[in-house]
Formats: structure tokens, C-alpha cells, sequence
């Protein structure tokens, strides 16, 4: 994988648990905001344009893992894999921003009941560091307010970057999604207002030096928990060496349980689309299964009799030899089908969320690939 230090790419607030975003659309959208999405109209009814009539929706479950080109936003992406499956609800489980590459999970129709297992995961990104600037806006669209001739050594970076690792306190970018005063940051610091911005608790599973192209680039990996700013680690670790630096390269390599092989490029998607449209394949080929962000859930088999009061909101006794002695969050399988999200507590399996997976799911070749 090559990152190329002459894009300038940020991360918005990803997983920014202050913020929460309201990421699922049906027929009318109401998608994961980024700080440099598009401005958009007001939710409602749009006028059709030609008269022409409106797309018949359906029933589509699933994941998409697109692997996002740089330019687009997350909101035209979900938008996009919508329109392809013609799905009648989708969203995206945590904004990448327009300038950013990688893996964005787009949930279809019931695996949208997912998506917070999967914001509450682990991501890890790849990322360039440009040195000897530091900007407003921690990447390279922002102006320069600090610059330094300096530039570090390998040594000198390794030697720093135990600080950054663990748990640590982490003050966001003037330009974040962090709200001050019911306002958003990017919004107040657009309008030329200083922001004192309160450091926060982050983790920082791992960082890593990869490779040091030239004297003025830095390539790193990091795998963080959520609420972490990418851009803030460049500029803090740009301050420590006295030599400053922005972001200006940045791809997402793993969302929760997705990972680069989960991904698919949307010309791809695309092509696969034309050809099931011509009979020669299926959407299904495309789709992860909706029980593919539980990963880290246990999975609990029941009966079709014990499944049937589930589905109807009831709880279930659990006894006998066989019953789990465990509490928690489970996931419900009757057959190897997915029926449920429910909680053990008290000897009772409790539904908290039921699925209906009729219509287009994953096709079983995708459901045994990560078995």
C-alpha cells in the first residue's frame, strides 16, 4: 500500500462519542455529517425531476465495506451503495472525511441495528506527517501558524512515540465536530473564534514509525479506540520535536471487525451492479452479512418455539443443563439465522432488538468466507 504525501488529507471527529451522529437514511436522508460535507437542503420532500417516477425501494440487509475514494463524502458514498442496491435504508458506521481514503462500513437495511458495535471498535489508519508546519486546520487545506527548519530524525520520533501510546489525554483540532456551547468547533473556528477545547481521554492501542521517505515526511500507522483525532497526534508530536507538522495523507485500514480485505473499490461495486442488472451475477455477492459487526458477541442457538416468542418481544426462560450461566449481550441464531439481539440476566434471554432478514442478505459463499 504506497501513501502519497501530495494529497492533503484530515480525519474528522471519528467515533467522536460527544457528538454522536445521526448516520441512517431511508427515502429521506438523514447521513453521517463531516465537517467538510457538502451543504445540504433541509430533510423533505424533494421535487422529481422530469416527472419521473420514484425508484422502487426493497429490502436489502447487509454490510458494504467501501473502500472510499478520496474526494467523496460520507454522506454521497451512502448515498451511492443506496442507489445501487435501490435499498430503502442504509448508513454508514463513522464519517471518513472527503480528502481520506478507506474503509467505510455501509450498513443496509436491519444490519443498520449494528452500527454502534461497529463505531465502538478499533480503527487503525495509515497516515503521512508533513514537518516543518503546523496549521490551523492540523492538515494541509488549513494556513500556516507555526513553522520550524527543523526536521527529525527516526530516533528522535521512535523515542517520542511511548508518550502517544496508551491511554492518554488528547486536546481535538479547532476544526472538529466537538460541540462548545451547542456550536460545533469547525463552525466557530470558521468564524475566526478561538476555541479553548478541553483535553480529553483517548487510547492509543498502537503507533508506529513505518518509513521516513524524505527529511520533511513521516509515514506512521495507528490502531486507537474511538473519539481519537489523528490529526491532534501529528501536531502534538510535531511540538515535541520543535519542528511542527500537519497531516497529509491519511487512509482508514480497519473499522471494528472490517479490515482492507472486507473492502471493495466502488468501481468494483459498480461493475458488479451493471453485471446483476444483465443477469450475470449478484448484489448478494457483495454484501457482508448483517451479523458480521457482532463479532465480539457471543452467539447463542435457540429453538424455533423459544425463537417465535422472541420474535414477538417475549422473554425466555433459560433452563437445563445446556443453559448459559453467562449475563451480557448475546446475539440469537434459530437454524444459523440471525433473529435477535438480546441480554441474559436473571435465568431470562430478554430481546432488545429483533431482525427480519426478508429479502436480499448475503449470499452464502460471503456468509462462510470469515468462519
Amino acid at each position: 500500500m504506497s501513501v502519497n504525501p501530495a494529497n492533503g488529507l484530515i480525519e474528522p471527529a471519528i467515533g467522536d462519542s460527544d457528538a454522536p451522529e445521526k448516520n441512517i437514511s431511508s427515502d429521506s436522508h438523514r447521513d453521517g455529517h463531516s465537517p467538510r460535507d457538502e451543504a445540504r437542503p433541509r430533510a423533505g420532500k424533494q421535487p422529481r425531476q422530469n416527472n419521473q417516477p420514484r425508484r422502487d425501494r426493497r429490502d436489502v440487509h447487509g454490510w458494504v465495506v467501501l473502500d472510499k475514494p478520496i474526494g467523496m463524502t460520507s454522506t454521497q458514498a451512502v448515498a451511492v451503495v443506496k442507489r445501487l442496491f435501490q435499498a430503502k435504508r442504509a448508513g454508514h458506521a463513522g464519517t471518513l472525511d472527503p480528502l481520506a481514503s478507506g474503509g467505510l462500513p455501509i450498513a443496509l437495511g436491519e444490519a443498520t441495528k449494528t452500527v454502534p458495535f461497529v463505531m465502538d471498535g478499533r480503527k487503525r489508519y495509515r497516515f503521512t506527517v508533513a514537518w516543518g508546519e503546523e496549521r490551523d486546520t492540523d492538515d494541509t487545506e488549513g494556513r500556516a501558524v507555526r513553522a520550524s527548519d527543523l526536521r527529525p530524525t527516526a530516533e528522535a520520533i521512535r523515542a517520542l512515540l511511548p508518550r502517544f501510546t496508551g491511554v492518554i489525554e488528547q486536546i481535538p483540532p479547532q476544526y472538529s465536530a466537538i460541540k462548545v456551547q451547542g456550536e460545533r468547533a469547525y463552525d466557530l473556528a470558521r468564524d475566526g473564534e478561538t476555541v479553548e477545547l478541553q483535553p480529553r481521554p483517548v487510547e492509543i492501542h498502537h503507533l508506529s514509525l513505518v518509513e521516513q521517505p524524505d527529511s520533511s515526511h513521516s509515514v506512521f500507522e495507528a490502531e486507537c479506540g474511538k473519539g481519537t483525532y489523528v490529526r491532534a497526534l501529528a501536531r502534538d508530536i510535531g511540538r515535541l520535536l520543535e519542528c511542527f507538522g500537519h497531516i497529509c495523507a491519511l487512509r482508514r485500514t480497519l473499522v471494528g471487525p472490517f479490515g482492507e480485505n472486507d473492502m471493495i473499490p466502488l468501481e468494483q461495486l459498480e461493475a458488479l451492479c451493471d453485471r446483476a442488472a444483465s443477469g450475470e451475477g449478484s448484489l448478494a455477492d457483495a454484501l457482508l452479512p448483517v451479523e458480521t459487526a457482532l463479532d465480539d458477541i457471543p452467539a447463542l442457538a435457540v429453538t424455533r418455539a423459544d425463537a417465535a416468542r422472541l420474535h414477538r418481544g417475549q422473554a425466555v426462560l433459560l433452563r437445563g443443563r445446556d443453559a448459559p450461566n453467562s449475563s451480557g449481550t448475546v446475539y440469537v441464531t434459530v437454524a444459523g439465522r440471525l433473529l435477535a439481539l438480546a441480554e441474559i440476566g436473571n435465568g431470562e434471554l430478554i430481546p432488545k432488538r429483533v431482525f427480519n432478514l426478508t429479502g436480499l442478505t448475503a449470499s452464502s459463499a460471503r456468509s462462510h468466507e470469515r468462519v
